[in-house]
Formats: C-alpha cells, structure tokens, sequence
C-alpha cells in the first residue's frame, strides 16, 4: 500500500520515449491517471522548447517542461517562458576561448531566444533539422556569440567517447560553466555555471510548493544525474547509463519497454490498495 508522489519528473528521450521517439498509448495513459490523481507531471529534458509540441501532441496535454537540461522552465498551456538562465555573451566567448585553446577542431552550436533558435558553424552536422527555419548557419564564428544561450552545443571533428570527450571539456571550463552529455555520440551541452535539470526542477518545484523528498523522477544519461540525486525517489530505465544505474534508488523497465509507465502502474495500484 502506498500514497502517490506529489510530482513526477521524467526525461524525454531515452526514458519516457522510444527509440522511434513516440510516446505509446500506455505511456500517456498512464500520465493521464497520474495527473487525474492530483500528481504533477513534469518533463524535465536536454531538449530546447521548439523540439517538445511533437512529443506534447501525443498526450492528452502537455506538461509544464524544464528545457534545456534546466536553463528554462516553460508552460506550454500559455507558450510562456517561466525562468531562463542563459549563458550571457562575455561567458560565451570565454568558453569558447577556453575550449578552442583545449580542443583545436572543436565545433559550436547555440540555442538562443530561450531555445527557439540555434544557430550554428559551417561544420556543424544538422542531420535531421536540414530545412528547419528555426536553425540557421552564421557567417563567422564569432557571430555565435553576441546573443544569450540557454545551451552551447559542442563536438569535436574527430570521433570521440563520450564520456571522455565530456571529461576533458569539463576539465576546460571548471568553475566556470557545466558540462555534460546525453548523447551516444560526441557531444557535450553546456550551460551557465550552477545550472542543471536539478536546479530547473527544484525551482519549479517550489513554485509549486513540493519538497524533494515528495518527488520521483526518472531518467537514463548523465545529464539527468543532478535531478534523480535532488529528487526523493531516482528511477532509472533498464537502458540507462551506467552513471544513471550507479546512482539510482530503483530499476525499472527500458524505454522500448515503457518503464515509466510499468513503475507508476505500480504505484497507482498500491495507492489504490490503501
């Protein structure tokens, strides 16, 4: 027997979605019980808010969303930008600096007015988002930084592990700005100093008047880290990384699988009970 949760925070990809980023009918379903029940449900993702109306039309309503590993909290109801913290130009170019200097044949990217444009360098690979009008290729590099970004995206030319290539830019940029991954490939986000998925949900939180400990959330890559640490109850997908599984306090099913929706199935049946 058991009381719901006050709020669930969930990743997007990699956890709530499949891999073909679909959101199955037992998924929303099942969220859709969770907030009948009174619980909040929060996405909380690495992604800007132009990536999230194709996941949201495939519930019933969309969720208020932390973006941008926790540099902008938005309501979807009201296309409102809640909080931003964004790095400012003169961090922008420092980190760049720093990271040219470290890493000769790095590439850049920024996602600017609050995650609704990016912008980009020549080299940048757009794989999917060839065509977006919300993506454009600046002239010269330095033109990537005269506006504030809620995350600076970063690869190196050659290929690199992950987990390395995450390591030696956080090296670079100690005490300076946060890095971290969610990509099986070589790409590491960066945000202002002090701001993580932790710190986005906690605001959020508090604006809703929910303590950590009346939280579970869920996740699968390093950049979910911080929130499933902050957060009472750390759930990690049975495909997660092994920083993720380290780190959390339960286990559930993999994405493919619809674990989130296996671990709360459970919990709505225990409160059921009670």
């Amino acid at each position: 027997m058991g009381t719901l949760p006050r709020l669930i925070a969930t990743d997007l990809d990699g956890t709530l979605l499949r891999a073909d980023r679909t959101v199955s009918a037992r998924t929303a379903a099942t969220l859709e019980r969770m907030s009948a029940a009174g619980t909040h449900v929060v996405a909380v993702t690495g992604r800007p808010v132009r990536w999230l109306a194709g996941v949201f039309e495939q519930l019933k309503a969309p969720l208020p969303a932390v973006c941008a590993n926790g540099a902008v909290v938005y309501d979807p109801v009201g296309d409102e930008i809640l909080r931003a913290d964004p790095l400012a130009p003169d961090l922008l170019a420092e980190v760049v600096r720093r990271l040219r200097a470290e890493i000769p044949d790095v590439m850049f990217a920024v996602e600017i007015e609050d995650g609704r444009r990016m912008l980009h360098e020549a080299a940048w690979p757009t794989l999917w988002e060839d065509g977006d009008p919300s993506i454009r290729l600046v002239d010269l590099p330095d033109d990537l930084l005269t506006a504030p970004a809620v995350k600076l995206l970063a690869r190196a030319t050659a290929h690199q592990d992950p987990d390395a290539f995450v390591r030696l830019v956080a090296g670079a940029l100690a005490g300076v700005a946060e890095a971290t991954h969610s990509s099986r490939s070589g790409l590491v986000e960066i945000s202002a100093a002090g701001v993580t998925k932790a710190a986005g949900l906690a605001w959020l939180c508090t604006r809703y008047g929910v303590t950590a400990d009346e939280v579970v959330a869920f996740g699968d890559m390093p950049n979910d880290v911080p929130m499933l640490t902050w957060a009472g109850t750390a759930v990690a997908v049975a495909n997660a990384h092994p920083a993720v599984r380290e780190i959390a306090d339960r286990v559930t099913l993999s994405h493919e699988e619809d674990g989130v929706a296996a671990y709360l199935e459970r919990l709505l049946a225990d409160a059921d009970r009670d």
